[in-house]
């Protein structure tokens, strides 16, 4: 359904205008066009949710709630021949294109990673080039199908760069704090474990290969919010059931994505930043979850937020060696002495994660944000 993308700014809710014989009738004009290419009751209900209408809104109208309302709007619209038969909103069926697709990213990273540990030299910063360019590939056409595509079919907007510095410090970042900590770094990365520049690939692989089931879990919850949207027979009712429902599916990630960071420890015999990699997985998993409903705002502020915090850490290290600036490096070196590297990407990863929970539980138990069919792909 076209128009109920960014919902952070609803228009003032409608009101029946005093004195009028037919007020739904009235609302019915001022929301003429979204009566006339709603395909059922349930679009309607989610439009005029959009638009700020509640069910204290509908008694107005002499409705019990906006789902009665929508209702006899959508009916009334029917019989004046103002809109289409009716049809039953539903997920999309699992297809193999976006199934293989979300498959790839995790694939070609793996057979990226296995390239880098068998080489050596020259050969092993081709094979790091030549694996991140089809990994990166791989990612962007998963993220144009599916279930992780966003509402408008187009590849991912702005907040890809941040992405991109996320997953690279997840990479690199944390070897070279340490190293800027204790006076470095004195070489570039070499690509292996144990470099003057530590590189910790499990992160990077796990997330990778999270991608599948990153996909699955928002089909899942796509799937299942759809259900309980045309069972519902209240806007209160249907937040009620969906919280626990984007709870569930977040957890079931989450427990993905740690079975894969054990898998991964195991066979590349490298130690697992749990802490670290579930908080960034958990932060682009909800990030990329409000993307695909439409929700894309808030998602690049809180990214870009991210990444800037990230790099100001490193930042303030290097800076802290000039002269008078001693003290800029003071709260990042007290972290990473106390805690250890991790902590800084943990802690930003950890409370933008988090605001993004609160943020997703307020818009995605929203009725708009699933009435509309996902667009065919």
């Amino acid at each position: 359904m076209s128009g109920l993308g960014e919902l952070d700014r609803p228009e003032n809710p409608a009101a029946p205008r005093r004195g009028a014989a037919d007020p739904v009738k009235t609302l019915m004009h001022r929301h003429r066009e979204l009566c006339r290419r709603a395909v059922d009751a349930l679009e309607i209900a989610a439009g005029l949710e959009a638009h700020g209408i509640t069910d204290r809104t509908a008694a107005r109208f002499r409705h019990r709630d906006v789902f009665s309302l929508a209702e006899e709007m959508y009916a009334r619209a029917s019989r004046d021949g103002d809109a289409p038969p009716p049809a039953t909103p539903a997920a999309p069926g699992v297809r193999a294109d976006w199934a293989l697709l979300t498959l790839l990213p995790g694939t070609l990273c793996a057979a990226a990673v296995a390239a880098v540990h068998l080489t050596h030299g020259q050969s092993r910063l081709i094979a790091a080039a030549a694996g991140t360019l089809a990994v990166a590939l791989a990612l962007r056409a998963a993220l144009r199908r599916g279930p992780l595509s966003r509402p408008d079919r187009t590849a991912p907007g702005r907040a890809t760069t941040w992405i991109t510095w996320l997953v690279v410090y997840a990479l690199l970042g944390d070897g070279l704090l340490d190293s800027a900590v204790a006076g470095g770094p004195d070489a570039l990365p070499t690509g292996a474990a144990d470099g003057p520049w530590p590189l910790t690939a499990v992160p990077v692989l796990a997330l990778a290969l999270a991608c599948a089931p990153a996909a699955w879990t928002a089909h899942l919850f796509t799937a299942r919010a759809r259900r309980k949207l045309a069972a519902s027979r209240g806007l209160e009712d249907f937040a009620a059931a969906v919280r626990p429902l984007l709870l569930g599916t977040f957890a079931l990630f989450l427990g993905a994505l740690a079975a894969l960071l054990i898998l991964c420890a195991a066979v590349l015999d490298e130690p697992a930043p749990y802490a670290e990699t579930l908080t960034l997985g958990a932060l682009l998993f909800l990030a990329r979850l409000l993307t695909t409903h439409g929700f894309a705002y808030a998602p690049a502020v809180v990214l870009t937020a991210t990444a800037t915090l990230q790099a100001a850490a490193l930042a303030a290290v290097f800076t802290s060696r000039l002269p008078g600036c001693g003290f800029l490096a003071t709260p990042v070196e007290a972290l990473v002495t106390t805690w250890g590297a991790g902590t800084v990407p943990t802690l930003a990863c950890g409370a933008a994660a988090l605001a993004l929970l609160i943020h997703a539980s307020r818009k995605l138990t929203r009725a708009s944000a699933h009435a509309s069919p996902e667009p065919s792909r």
